[in-house]
């Protein structure tokens, strides 16, 4: 089964270092913080006040009966006045939650993008061993988790904590200790209560997320290789797979709903039971004429403020928890150090030659298993150089450690002198143009695809390099021309089109270097014949590394090096291998029996 390489946090308690992390984004507008803070209060200070305009209402109604028009004037001034008080509660909300809202969604963007270029820093080895469902729901769940822990935390929780102080001191003031204990206990234990049942219920929402990402996972991964499902007709195995984890799913759902019945339940009478408490104690001081009817309206009308906030508390402080997970998990990809990292004080990669030296090279994915054994050759500038070899002998590593996707465990790469591990990696590889064996496009345009090479390209120089990469007639053929969608990694295209439209995109680069990566090895003779005229017009005047699979494809290199379990075993040109009777002579052989 294919899993989220991020599986959910376990949620077991609140880690309140995730509010260190995110603090310092929020500081930007302390200004635009103050302000909202203090609509905030006055919210909360023309909320509290509201139940007392009420009570007045009701025991000036309650006084006497009107017998004339000024009789009225006061009773409709004070419903005024309630009217008034309610509209600025709206008002300084809306205020608040203006001001607020610019600050959390300009965290979420910057967050959000340091985030994507970090992830864009780390190495081809972290990159090879993600998953992009589970990756992409991470961030999602981070950048959400910070606008509802800032959302709930600034409107819901702050503002509730702030009103129960204010209403249960007035309570203690105005009507006497049993009512602000009344008040009291049963916030205290409703709140306990919610965290209780929402502790039991985490690990039910928990297994619902790990299913969701493994589900989200499976979904993406078969759709990006729609072909090989077609290929095999496992769309049934797929759906049941795909099935199986939604069933996951579901079943999590159940056990989370159940729970929070129980949770909605307990709450539900805590409320009724404090409630009732609450009234009975304020009906028993009316009847005794310790207090008006407008007291009771005022005890009753401040219960149920106080309520109605924390009747969503046990959602809140789970969707706390979980944000506050999720948000750490989201720092934790910050938190991911590249193995391949710039070194201080690196310089930019200048270049005059375009040599490039490989020196006593030792290489190794894994320790247990070597790749590369102390190889050594050079490509002078100007130069074609082919390696060749079986599959595994290491030929495309070394396009990898030339790129510094990894570091070499020993040894030294260099160009025109400079150590590639001293140089910046951004002008490394900015110098160098590579056409890869699998060619994958964005699900763009061909012009967007093929301007890739350099945005900032003019127009004319985009078709100058489609025109070089004999790309014209084939766009000339297509009903929206430059401006056809390929599709998602291309698939609208052929093999030989996709690498036609790299060809064109490392022309458009420019660089000195060029890297042809078995880029013909899957090419019927036709296509390869075309690509082979288009390599070749690229690389006059160019250094180029041609790993090649069809030894036909290069016999016009410089130099060949034949590779074998990750060592050079021969080299020269193709006429001295020939005569050599060896390894190189032996492959020419069978590829040409078979042709």
């Amino acid at each position: 089964m294919r899993r989220s390489s991020y599986p959910d946090n376990e949620v077991t308690s609140i880690n309140w270092q995730a509010f260190k992390l995110i603090l310092p984004y929020l500081f930007e507008f302390k200004n635009r913080i103050a302000f909202a803070m203090l609509c905030l209060v006055f919210t909360k200070i023309a909320s509290v006040y509201l139940p007392f305009i009420l009570k007045d209402i009701v025991d000036s109604l309650d006084a006497k009966v009107p017998e004339n028009m000024q009789a009225l004037v006061a009773p409709f001034g004070l419903v005024m006045a309630y009217g008034l008080v309610r509209l600025s509660i709206v008002v300084f909300a809306e205020i608040r939650d203006t001001l607020f809202g610019r600050v959390t969604e300009r965290a979420i963007r910057r967050i959000g993008l340091k985030v994507f270029r970090h992830l864009h820093q780390l190495d081809l080895d972290f990159h090879l061993n993600r998953q992009t469902g589970g990756l992409s729901r991470d961030i999602d769940r981070g950048t959400t988790g910070i606008s509802f822990l800032m959302r709930f935390m600034v409107f819901n929780i702050v503002p509730t904590l702030l009103e129960i102080v204010m209403v249960v001191t007035i309570l203690y003031v105005n009507y006497g200790i049993w009512f602000a204990f009344i008040t009291l206990g049963s916030i205290l234990t409703y709140i306990a209560y919610s965290v209780y049942a929402t502790e039991l219920r985490t690990r039910y929402v928990r297994e619902a997320n790990v299913a969701d990402s493994s589900s989200n996972t499976r979904a993406i991964d078969s759709l990006l290789n729609y072909e090989t499902v077609k290929y095999f007709t496992n769309e049934d195995y797929e759906s049941q797979a795909y099935d199986k984890q939604l069933a996951t799913w579901e079943q999590a759902k159940i056990k989370n709903r159940l729970s929070l019945f129980a949770l909605n339940g307990g709450q539900a009478f805590i409320i009724a039971m404090a409630m009732t408490a609450m009234l009975a104690l304020a009906a028993l001081n009316v009847s005794e004429g310790k207090m008006t009817l407008g007291d009771f309206v005022l005890i009753n009308a401040f219960m149920m403020q106080l309520f109605m906030p924390l009747n969503f508390l046990g959602f809140v402080y789970r969707e706390i928890k979980g944000s506050l997970a999720n948000i750490e998990n989201l720092f934790g990809l910050l938190d991911k150090a590249p193995k391949v990292e710039d070194v201080d004080g690196a310089s930019e990669l200048a270049i005059t030659q375009a040599d490039i030296s490989f020196e006593n090279v030792h290489f190794a994915y894994h320790k247990k298993r070597p790749i590369i054994k102390g190889i050594s050759f050079k490509v002078n500038g100007g130069k074609k150089v082919a390696v060749v070899g079986t599959s595994g002998s290491g030929k495309s590593t070394l396009v990898k450690l030339l790129f510094r996707f990894y570091d070499v465990d020993s040894g030294s790469i260099s160009i025109d002198n400079q150590n590639t591990s001293q140089v910046t990696q951004h002008s490394l590889r900015q110098h160098i143009g590579i056409v890869p064996q699998d060619t994958v496009l964005f699900n763009d345009t061909l012009f967007a695809n093929v301007n890739y090479g350099n945005p900032a390209a003019s127009k004319e120089k985009v078709m100058q390099a489609i025109e070089l990469a004999h790309l014209t007639k084939f766009v000339n053929s297509l009903p929206d021309g430059i401006e056809t969608v390929v599709g998602e990694r291309g698939l609208k295209l052929s093999g030989g089109e996709k690498q036609r439209v790299a060809i064109a995109r490392t022309i458009l680069k420019d660089p000195q270097i060029l890297v042809f990566d078995e880029a013909t090895s899957s090419l019927d003779s036709h296509s390869e014949q075309a690509i082979l005229t288009a390599i070749n017009e690229v690389a006059k005047n160019r250094t180029s590394l041609v790993i090649a699979h069809r030894l036909s494809t290069i016999t016009d290199s410089d130099n060949i090096i034949v590779m074998s379990e990750g060592e050079i075993i021969e080299q020269g040109n193709h006429q001295q291998l020939l005569a050599l009777q060896g390894k190189y002579s032996k492959m020419w052989q069978l590829q040409q029996s078979v042709k």
